[in-house]
């Protein structure tokens, strides 16, 4: 077989991801992808359980997962704390996998990435993690402390198994440092806005839009900007030139300062649809002025 042909067999059964898919019906629509951020089993199972479940009819359109980690180095005090809840109300990978499984009997579009540390996949077993990832309905993997001189630990398998692996980019990666980044990422990138932790201090709106837009030079992937975004307004104005605006401490908060349950999956959905709607109408004015 020609190589011409290989290629044609390979694009001919090339299967749209969950992610790749809805990436490209927000860009034909001409808007952001709203990304939000929840780590699984906080506050406790159940009530974590129907943040899940509820967020795609809030306006969410990308689900990030947390798997609670003892030691989340990259996250800020917000989302330490939710880990802790997590944790000490019994949370283990196990029953995160269990709750994408339960998610997927409902809902088989919006795409799940689950986000956290190698430490947890590592004692599970990579293999065995990856098949149950699949099983359980899992889009992508976003893991903060494994680079890509690592990539044969967990990248690789991921994407034998058809799982999106999900890199960072920072302020901080340069020239010569982002081909490595860039190199085995799929789904798409994300690109920290600040130089710090999550929940961190907002981005200067000017510095992003043109670091989001000297990475568009390098890659074709989608760009999803997170870290620091907060507010409707936050996220309408990186969502003029992001692919996708991720929003996370500011939904835990919702949690942390809840007084209830029922509290909590209220103002967690509130907020995600007030920045659903900004998100969606952010790129309005830009139309109107084309036209």
């Amino acid at each position: 077989m020609s190589a011409a042909q290989d290629n044609a067999m390979s694009d001919a059964t090339h299967k749209v991801s969950r992610l790749e898919g809805c990436f490209a019906k927000r860009k034909q629509a001409n808007r952001p992808a709203l990304v939000s951020y929840l780590t699984a089993g906080d506050p406790d199972a159940d009530t974590s359980r129907r943040l899940l479940h509820g967020l795609p009819a809030a306006g969410v359109d990308v689900i990030e997962l947390g798997m609670p980690f003892s030691d989340p180095m990259a996250d800020g005090p917000a989302i330490q704390k939710a880990a802790l809840r997590a944790l000490n109300n019994g949370q283990t990978q196990v029953k995160t996998l269990e709750m994408v499984r339960r998610f997927r009997e409902e809902n088989s579009t919006t795409p799940v990435v689950l986000m956290g540390y190698y430490n947890p996949i590592y004692c599970y077993g990579v293999e065995r993690f990856l098949a149950d990832a699949v099983r359980a309905g899992v889009d992508g993997l976003i893991v903060v402390d494994l680079p890509p001189e690592h990539d044969d630990e967990l990248c690789q398998p991921a994407a034998k198994h058809g799982i999106d692996f999900i890199r960072l980019a920072t302020p901080t990666t340069d020239a010569k440092r982002l081909p490595s980044v860039l190199a085995n990422a799929s789904g798409f990138i994300y690109y920290v806005s600040v130089a710090g932790v999550t929940g961190g201090s907002a981005p200067t709106p000017e510095r992003l839009e043109r670091a989001v837009a000297d990475l568009r030079e390098h890659t074709e992937l989608p760009i999803a900007v997170g870290f620091g975004i907060r507010t409707p307004a936050q996220a309408a104005a990186i969502g003029r030139y992001s692919d996708a605006v991720v929003v996370g401490s500011a939904l835990v908060d919702c949690i942390e300062h809840a007084n209830t349950p029922d509290e909590a999956v209220q103002r967690v959905h509130d907020l995600v649809s007030e920045l659903a709607a900004s998100t969606r109408a952010c790129r309005m004015v830009n139309e109107l002025l084309s036209d």
